[in-house]
């Protein structure tokens, strides 16, 4: 993973690395584009599902932007962006993060799938594992996770896309959870600061969590974060997601 993706001009999202059957990780995909930027604060918008196992091709997009093809067709496309974050709720500790997971992994919701950022039957060493659940007495959803060594640079860190990737899932739990949402939402757009690097290490954990921020006809905003368990704030993002038709 890192920095392989930088200066080609094609990519294959292998399999493994999918959210829904076939469909590529948003999160990955996102912190692929958002490398090729290179801004402070990114925002990448989905335009189709980019298919897992076969290439696609990186283009220029205007004002230092990225965008991703499939022949003709845009799928994605990443571009600088303003942030302007807000004030974010405390984070929760890691003991409530640990109860909020394992509360998801009791009860999954329906139509959980073999998702790369939160499937159930996923090792540490081949997903995310970001389950999700309500934080008790709080309008909040989050996971305590650790990542396996498997999933790291050689520097010993979380690659940038999985940091991004870190920032996906819990925006579908927050309206799953929070919001009444059914199955099968999609992420419509993924804005994210990476604030500093992600120490993988061993028995060292992270906490994500989600918020919600505006919800109206098949559309919902989340707010997301990243930290460590002692508390370092290591990433932000905010996600626009949407209700398919039917």
């Amino acid at each position: 993973m890192g920095d392989r993706t930088a200066d080609a001009k094609t990519i294959t999202v292998p399999e493994r690395l999918h959210g829904y059957p076939g469909v590529a990780f948003g999160g990955y995909v996102a912190g692929v584009l958002a490398g090729r930027v290179g801004a402070e604060a990114v925002r990448v918008d989905f335009r189709r599902p980019v298919p897992t196992g076969t290439a696609v091709s990186f283009a220029d997009a205007p004002d230092g932007g990225s965008a991703l093809m499939d022949g003709e067709l845009l799928l994605a496309a990443a571009a600088p962006a303003p942030w302007e974050a807000g004030e974010l709720p405390g984070m929760p500790s890691w003991e409530e993060a640990s109860a909020a997971a394992e509360a998801y992994r009791a009860a999954p919701p329906e139509g959980q799938v073999d998702c790369f950022g939160c499937g159930l039957d996923r090792t540490p060493g081949t997903g995310l594992r970001l389950h999700c659940g309500q934080v008790a007495g709080r309008d909040l959803v989050a996971t305590a996770w650790t990542p396996a060594p498997e999933l790291a640079t050689d520097a010993g860190v979380l690659p940038d896309e999985l940091v991004w990737g870190a920032l996906d899932c819990p925006g579908n739990a927050a309206g799953r959870l929070l919001d009444g949402r059914p199955a099968g939402a999609v992420t419509a757009a993924l804005t994210a600061r990476l604030l500093r690097p992600v120490p993988v290490l061993a028995g060292a954990g992270l906490v994500s969590y989600s918020w919600m921020r505006e919800s109206g006809g098949r559309k919902y905003t989340v707010g997301t974060a990243l930290a460590t368990a002692a508390g370092e704030l290591c990433a932000v993002g905010e996600a626009l997601w949407v209700v398919p038709r039917g």
